[in-house]
């Protein structure tokens, strides 16, 4: 009986070191939220935070998803180069660039991006059809993917800001929001069943030992 109880409790074991591993691999990390705490509204925007931006890495893609809480909203303004989103990626082209539909439409854009004293960027998500300031905000996600990239491949510009956001306020007021670094990066479900199963493993092998004792 002890035998096989240690047999299990040893393949449990391995697989938490395996959990652990996808962890701390390249690109283990397979979210990483950032939330918009900066506020850089002229006469402010609200009480951070303003919402997320969200990388995940799908196999050699990173899927981007840009949220904005309750009573925000996206705009278009010259304080952000008429971009409602901003970033900076690594060896990334415009072509790698892919934008989910979306109403009204969005487009990927590249170019030499430096509005309001948020820093330098390179890339941008725009509206094209929509009207200046406030007049056509919109609430719907920001979703874009971007190919043959890793998450670490979206830097900081010289600010140390990773993103901007043209946003609507709850004051009223328009203007950029940003995120200068991540939060926790979350584990895939899998691999917090492969450390949870693990522990259940040590847990049993440790029992087995100080009954043996």
């Amino acid at each position: 009986m002890f035998a096989g109880t240690a047999r299990y409790a040893r393949i449990l074991v391995v697989l938490a070191a395996l959990g652990v591993w996808m962890i701390v691999g390249t690109n283990a990390a397979q979210a990483v939220s950032f939330e918009l705490t900066g506020d850089h509204c002229t006469g402010g925007c609200g009480t951070p935070p303003f919402g997320t931006v969200t990388l995940t890495q799908n196999d050699t893609t990173v899927d981007v998803t840009v949220h904005l809480f309750a009573g925000e909203k996206f705009v278009k303004t010259g304080s952000v180069d008429f971009q409602a989103f901003k970033f900076n990626a690594i060896g990334v082209d415009l072509t790698d660039i892919t934008v989910d539909a979306h109403a009204p439409t969005l487009q990927a854009n590249t170019g030499a991006f430096n509005g309001n004293g948020t820093g330098n960027f390179s890339f941008g998500i725009s509206c094209p059809s929509c009207g200046g300031g406030a007049s056509d905000a919109f609430k719907t996600n920001i979703v874009f993917h971007v190919a043959d990239a890793a998450i670490g491949d979206f830097v900081a510009n010289n600010l140390g800001i990773f993103f901007v956001a043209d946003i609507l306020g709850t004051t009223g007021n328009t203007g950029p929001v940003y995120a200068t670094g991540p939060v926790t990066p979350v584990p895939e479900p899998a691999t917090l069943f492969l450390i949870g199963t693990g522990m259940v493993g040590i847990g049993m092998w440790r029992k087995r030992r100080s009954n043996a004792a």
